[in-house]
């Protein structure tokens, strides 16, 4: 991989390219497959992949093919370097600087196929004894890759990393009624636990069985919903991908392009994107665009403390460029509430473990229906609920944050608790 990233670059510049950035990256995926809680597929995936950027004049190119071959290798090069001389200078297109070369290797040690085989056989089983209603699809699978990054400039980085993963769809059924499907994706570096243990798969698969009658609230109220870990994008995601990334920053749309260092949300709140927490298994360790990623906080104490800039958005906009590029590596810091405590505290509000709506536009606006959720009534989680509409500001309400639990949620993809907000319009009928 080091060789083919090599002769890209050295290809690159000899073709006319002033800068040149190439990364490669070979993979093997060994999956297993259920259907309806049956298994019925056993593959191996091989993936490569190469990405090459270069600039002429300021001028950019880029191209990601999915062959390693040398005749495939130099097409890709002779069409980025034709795309480059096509394309308008941007002053603000540039690669990485040399500051530190590193290698890491989170390898485990390869898959163990048996093993992977017996812990998804026993999850279908204690699936099918303690919720016989459900009914599951799923893939278990080990995936190894390597990646290698260099550019003209001197960077190189090369990654080995191995994990497990398992992502269960499912849904409970009795006779002709049904609960909504749902969904989740755990990470793991070992198969050391049962996978009904680990994350929320328990608590989410319990209550798909408890979803099959479903109550709809009849009323419109303002009041408060207490958002699961399961439910990373309602809120979480949304500020990264509309508020705080290249998009809404270099367009001026953000609410908070000029909010740096001062205060957005509730003093409880510390956001922060942290792919060498070890329970994020397959963390970032190198950017797309050729830097070393850091632990850092979006939100730090109620201030804004980064936006979620690369390169590119950083030299566009003149505002400070991301410690890394981990949308997905999450972690938000527990609170001083016991989770109980907090369902205690709401008279009347929503338990939300899915949302399904529209991104929001600039003002922060945003209403969707709320999925695999439940009524809290009088500091009780009581009924499932069917078609309620939550309505909010997904800015405005970090001002609103009650409380936040000081249990946590580690996935292997990011580490959350549960948070109450104040302020939601839930609707019913």
């Amino acid at each position: 991989m080091n060789n083919i990233a090599s002769y890209a670059l050295e290809k690159a510049l000899k073709s006319g390219a002033d800068k040149a950035a190439c990364r490669v990256e070979s993979g093997r995926k060994d999956e297993l497959n259920v259907e309806a809680n049956k298994f019925s597929l056993l593959r191996t995936l091989f993936e490569d992949e190469l990405t090459l950027k270069v600039l002429i004049g300021g001028r950019k190119g880029t191209m990601t093919i999915n062959k390693l071959e040398k005749d495939a290798v130099d097409k890709a090069i002779d069409e980025c370097i034709s795309m480059a001389k096509a394309s308008s200078p941007d002053e603000a297109e540039d690669i990485a600087p040399l500051i530190e070369n590193k290698n890491f290797n989170r390898n485990i040690g390869g898959a163990n196929m048996d093993h992977l085989f017996s812990r998804t056989k026993e999850f279908i089983q204690q699936v099918r004894n303690e919720f016989p209603q459900i009914s599951m699809d799923l893939q278990s699978y080990f995936q190894g890759g390597k990646s290698t990054y260099l550019n003209s400039n001197g960077v190189e980085f090369h990654d080995e990393s191995e994990h497990y993963t398992i992502t269960p769809v499912f849904s409970a059924k009795d006779g002709e009624a049904s609960s909504s499907f749902n969904y989740y994706e755990v990470l793991m570096d070992s198969l050391a636990q049962p996978f009904l243990e680990l994350g929320m798969l328990r608590t989410l698969i319990s209550e798909s069985a408890r979803s099959i009658k479903t109550r709809m609230v009849d009323d419109k109220f303002v009041g408060k919903i207490i958002l699961t870990p399961a439910c990373m994008d309602m809120v979480w995601f949304t500020l990264i991908s509309c508020f705080l990334n290249n998009g809404s920053m270099i367009a001026g749309t953000s609410r908070w392009k000029d909010a740096l260092g001062t205060q957005v949300a509730d003093k409880k709140l510390t956001f922060s994107a942290t792919p060498f927490n070890p329970a994020n298994i397959a963390g970032e360790r190198f950017t797309n665009d050729g830097f070393l990623s850091e632990d850092f906080d979006y939100i730090k104490d109620g201030i804004l403390n980064s936006f979620a800039l690369n390169l590119y958005g950083a030299n566009k906009t003149a505002k400070p460029r991301a410690a890394n590029s981990a949308m997905w590596n999450m972690e938000v810091a527990g609170g001083d509430v016991a989770l109980q405590d907090m369902i205690k505290s709401v008279d009347k509000g929503i338990l939300v473990n899915r949302f399904s709506g529209a991104q929001p536009g600039p003002s922060g606006d945003i209403s969707g229906v709320a999925k695999n959720s439940f009524l809290i009534e009088n500091g009780q989680v009581t009924d499932a609920v069917s078609e309620t509409m939550l309505s909010f500001n997904v800015v405005d309400i970090l001002q609103d944050i009650t409380a936040i639990s000081k249990e946590r949620i580690v996935n292997g993809i990011y580490v959350l608790p549960w948070c109450c907000f104040d302020g939601i319009t839930i609707s019913g009928k």
